[in-house]
């Protein structure tokens, strides 16, 4: 287990997804009834599911309206079986850390 600081504690407002670049990696955190995070890129044509809608535990790919679960990466329509890596994800004294 890898902790790596990502960004600063409050880079991410409350109801909102922001996407990182983590050692290559896209990554997106979304700040919704906790922290949540998760590959960012949508299976379907690698639209960014960062600034998608957010409802309840639920991100709308804002390219063409796929479903993801934000706590546990699954696809929720289309295709079934289809998961995002998750990551843990803390916010520490100093910033938000993902572990890697």
């Amino acid at each position: 287990m890898v902790w790596k600081k990502i960004a600063e504690k409050d880079a991410v407002p409350q109801g909102k997804g922001k996407e990182f670049l983590v050692d290559g990696k896209h990554i997106a955190i979304f700040n919704q009834n906790g922290l949540h995070c998760l590959d960012a890129i949508c299976v379907h044509q690698d639209g960014s599911l960062a600034p998608g809608k957010l409802e309840g535990e639920v991100v709308e790919c804002p390219l063409h309206f796929w479903h993801y679960n934000i706590k546990t990466g699954d696809l929720l329509d289309y295709i079934k079986g289809v998961k995002l890596k998750t990551y843990k994800v803390e916010a520490k004294g100093d910033g938000l850390y993902i572990d890697v």
